[in-house]
């Protein structure tokens, strides 16, 4: 777990992943200094994957989220990778697209909220402008628009490399666009990309494979939620065999991650099966993340039930996580009020341990 890990085609320092996490702190959507202190802080993680960006305006949904997608974004985020890559660790940027969870007040003039189909959310967001507002009602992607966005994370994967990132993933859980496509209660389309399993996981195997040919295969991950219903995503009865399905996919693709949120599988037997068979499927690192702590960490690695382990929560208060979990130090609780507030408060004022 804490040892150094040689992956083939990476050297990590350890098997710790900081998980990604929105912190809402990029004013303008812009990567700033306050970014990439933050990120320094925290790069005794063998792998950080930084909070969601948008790699395009449609795709801002919530306010001060970073983008990939302009000159200014690209530079702000290299000081973010010089300032990890200086402390040893690697870093992967999350693509993502928004998609219906989404309110027009946090995005630019001129943008669309988008989605596989046209039904809302109907999901509470926060605005800078007027608080508490509804998700928007998105417009249908027709064939065009969906071409376009896939060629819009193409663009935004050679912006990321271009800013020093050792790789992009994407991000395909917790309700966003690429989610929404595999769920039959958002998506209800009736071409080539609804209906069937096959048919809703093409946009999320075009989108990968596409960003693999760009900047190469060992250099994509992709996370994914299998049973969660975050950002109003219903259960439905296929959730298996649809993960099982996108596991070979992705296996086929030899993408270098996937990065999966088990905690929601482990609720029922079939959804234990379903990350073993993941791990049956797929030939490339597998990540978990769910409320771990060391021993459990520790176990999974150990039994090879996982290659890595994700934290996401314990990060926020504790820069320097590794540390603490490897010599069984106290951990700080974060502040819930400061998880999305502007300025250094509840984000870089978080003290390393001392005795």
């Amino acid at each position: 777990m804490f040892a150094p890990f040689d992956s083939g085609s990476l050297n990590f320092k350890n098997r710790i992943v900081m998980s990604p996490m929105t912190r809402s702190r990029a004013i303008g959507n812009v990567p700033n200094d306050l970014m990439a202190e933050y990120y320094s802080q925290r790069a005794s993680a063998g792998l950080i994957i930084t909070e969601g960006t948008a790699p395009s305006p449609n795709a801002l949904g919530y306010p001060r989220i970073p983008g990939i997608f302009d000159y200014e974004q690209i530079e702000g985020w290299k000081k973010v990778t010089e300032a990890v890559h200086q402390q040893g660790s690697k870093i992967f940027l999350q693509l993502m697209h928004v998609g219906r969870i989404a309110n027009q007040e946090n995005m630019p003039e001129g943008t669309d909220i988008v989605a596989p189909s046209a039904i809302s959310a109907d999901s509470d967001i926060f605005t800078d402008t007027k608080g508490l507002l509804k998700t928007g009602t998105p417009k249908e992607l027709d064939i065009n628009s969906l071409y376009a966005t896939i060629e819009e994370f193409v663009i935004a994967s050679k912006n990321a490399i271009a800013s020093g990132f050792d790789g992009v993933e994407m991000h395909s859980a917790n309700g966003y666009l690429l989610e929404q496509f595999l769920n039959p209660h958002a998506n209800t389309r009736t071409d080539d990309y609804g209906g069937s399993i096959e048919n809703r996981a093409r946009f999320v195997i075009e989108v990968t494979q596409a960003v693999a040919q760009a900047i190469g295969a060992e250099r994509v991950g992709i996370r994914f939620s299998p049973y969660g219903i975050f950002n109003a995503m219903p259960a439905y009865n296929e959730v298996y065999e649809t993960y099982q399905y996108l596991a070979k996919e992705m296996n086929r693709l030899e993408i270098f991650y996937l990065h999966v949120i088990d905690a929601p599988a482990r609720q029922s037997q079939e959804g234990i099966g379903l990350i073993s068979a993941i791990r049956g499927y797929f030939n490339g690192l597998l990540i978990l993340n769910g409320g771990y702590n060391k021993q459990k960490a520790i176990a999974a690695v150990e039994s090879r039930e996982a290659d890595m382990i994700a934290f996401g929560t314990p990060y926020i208060a504790n820069p320097d996580l590794p540390y603490r979990l490897e010599n069984n130090k106290h951990l700080t609780q974060p502040d819930e009020e400061t998880f999305y507030t502007p300025g250094e408060k509840g984000y870089t004022d978080y003290p390393f341990y001392k005795e």
